[in-house]
């Protein structure tokens, strides 16, 4: 499922150009010294080094959508609240987006090599943190610590691809293996996930990751070149400090909001924090001789149009993924390996989509094909909303159908958008594109669960109507959410069946506000991409 062509990578073919990557002269040894063309590695070397760092992709890819499938199963063991699930969800990708471009520059001073294995240590250590969690606020801080290994090996990897493959046309190739590992990862999640949760306990996996990452580590340790930038670009540690502790704050007063159906002074009072810290960033990033993140890229509206539209596409994708999820397992009652296979028509159509995209972009251009599948995707996302609101839910066949068709113009959208981002910036300023452009991919998955995730909530307690018998103890427990409600449900007595039944309808009715939000989120996007994102 290659739906995120080239992440942090500005040289993702079939663009790749000697503006956008530099010669072989420009790559630098250990001690920074320039390499002359064909000397960086030898052949056998340089691709068992990508084989290294395709894995670090490929495991960040499974993680993204591997926990989906086992969230009915961690719920039913940990409990959590609504806004504790949906930072179980989502504080991975958020911690990825909010650590990339500071480690991208961490590792040009500090050393590649030694950011990529140490990313894939800290990695590993976390998801057996992960595994045997006993408590929601234990997993989250897991899922976290795991989000930023990730970044620590994402963010040196395209880097080290420049430096092994001195060739342009080996490097071309290298990059799109590189790219696909993520898509692969990703597709290959849900189906992984449906299979250990079924014969083992939700941590399994998380446990899965460890064979991998030792394996990575010793090979890693011996194949990958020492390799920093001679003249690093500055870190500014109060930028990386405003930037996550903002997102960090604005998504809590979110979500505090949302558990609490009432926005009170400290939900207030985060959203202020946050906006606040962003605000300042924006500032502090304006002023600065070297900035942590150059927003003059965004004053070309087909970049900052573009960066959007991969930002809403991949959110609206990785709330489908875990809306459907839950809906499968909770309310209609399907394993979590059915969950899996349900799933994988959404990956091969993303696949596809991603695959054919550049096609009908080279004939009627990315400005339209990128409009049409965004109005594919609303489309799809309208008719879940339809299916969903009359409490019944599509049959199998319609939610195949409608998830091939969300799934495809999901592909398309990432491909292009993608491609726009990196063409619209200056060519000596491809890499910075390619660092917002992995960026806009990990928050737009973090955001997106966290506001549509928001929405289900304040719906689904809106909407929860369960027997008036039941004891206020056990009626406010299954408020928190639909996994709540049925723990309780198996122990009600004679209104179990009932308050089951309530709580069911009252996702499904969430599952509905959802779709028809997210419907007119990607309509308002085609309709910017229609006008904005232009031919340069």
């Amino acid at each position: 499922m290659n739906i995120r062509p080239g992440p942090g990578s500005p040289c993702s073919p079939p663009h790749l150009t000697e503006a956008h990557c530099p010669s072989p002269a420009g790559a630098v040894g250990t001690a920074g010294t320039a390499r002359p063309p064909g000397s960086a590695t030898a052949p056998v070397r340089r691709w068992a080094v990508l084989a290294v760092l395709c894995t670090g992709l490929f495991l960040a890819g499974i993680d993204l959508t591997v926990l989906h499938v086992a969230v009915p199963a961690l719920s039913r063991d940990l409990l959590p609240t609504s806004a504790g699930l949906l930072w179980i969800a989502d504080v991975y990708p958020l911690a990825v987006a909010a650590l990339l471009i500071t480690c991208g520059t961490l590792g040009d001073r500090l050393g590649r090599r030694r950011m990529v294995l140490g990313g894939f240590a800290v990695f590993g250590a976390a998801s057996a943190a992960a595994a045997f969690s006993g408590t929601p606020a234990q997993l989250i801080a897991a899922r976290a610590v795991q989000g930023a290994g990730a970044a620590m090996f994402m963010a040196s990897t395209v880097a080290l691809i420049r430096e092994v493959f001195t060739n342009r046309r080996e490097r071309a190739v290298a990059l799109g293996l590189w790219t696909s590992a993520s898509g692969v990862g990703a597709a290959l999640g849900p189906v992984l996930g449906g299979l250990l949760v079924d014969r083992g306990r939700w941590g399994a996996v998380f446990l899965v990751n460890l064979p991998v990452v030792l394996a990575a580590l010793a090979a890693g340790a011996w194949l990958l070149p020492a390799s920093r930038d001679p003249a690093p670009k500055r870190w500014d540690a109060p930028s990386a400090v405003m930037s996550a502790a903002g997102l960090a704050t604005l998504v809590y007063g979110a979500k505090r909001a949302a558990d609490r159906m009432a926005v009170d002074m400290a939900s207030l009072s985060a959203l202020a924090c946050g906006l606040l810290l962003l605000a300042l960033f924006v500032h502090r990033q304006r002023i600065l001789r070297e900035p942590l993140l150059d927003l003059s890229l965004f004053a070309d509206p087909r970049f900052s149009v573009a960066t959007v539209a991969a930002l809403v596409c991949f959110g609206c994708y990785a709330t489908l993924l875990f809306l459907v999820t839950q809906q499968s397992q909770l309310v209609n009652g399907r394993s979590a390996l059915g969950t899996g296979v349900l799933l994988l028509p959404f990956a091969v159509a993303g696949a596809l989509g991603a695959a054919l995209a550049p096609w009908p972009a080279a004939r009627w251009g990315p400005r339209w094909v990128v409009t049409a599948a965004l109005g594919c995707f609303g489309t799809a996302f309208c008719g879940l909303a339809l299916t969903h609101a009359d409490g019944a839910g599509p049959g199998t066949g319609t939610l195949v159908a409608l998830l091939v068709l969300a799934g495809f113009g999901a592909g398309v959208v990432m491909t292009l958008g993608a491609d726009a981002i990196t063409s619209a910036a200056p060519a000596g300023r491809a890499g910075e594109a390619g660092a917002i452009q992995e960026t806009s991919f990990e928050l737009g998955s973090g955001l997106g669960i966290a506001v549509f995730g928001t929405v289900l909530t304040l719906v689904y307690r809106a909407q929860l109507k369960p027997p008036g018998e039941l004891p206020a103890a056990t009626d406010a427990r299954a408020r928190h959410s639909l996994a709540a409600a049925l723990a309780e449900a198996r122990g009600a007595g004679p209104h179990g069946a009932p308050l089951r039944e309530a709580a069911q309808h009252a996702y499904t009715q969430g599952f509905a506000a959802v779709g028809a939000v997210a419907a007119a989120v990607l309509a308002g996007t085609a309709a910017l991409a229609a006008v904005q994102l232009r031919r340069r």
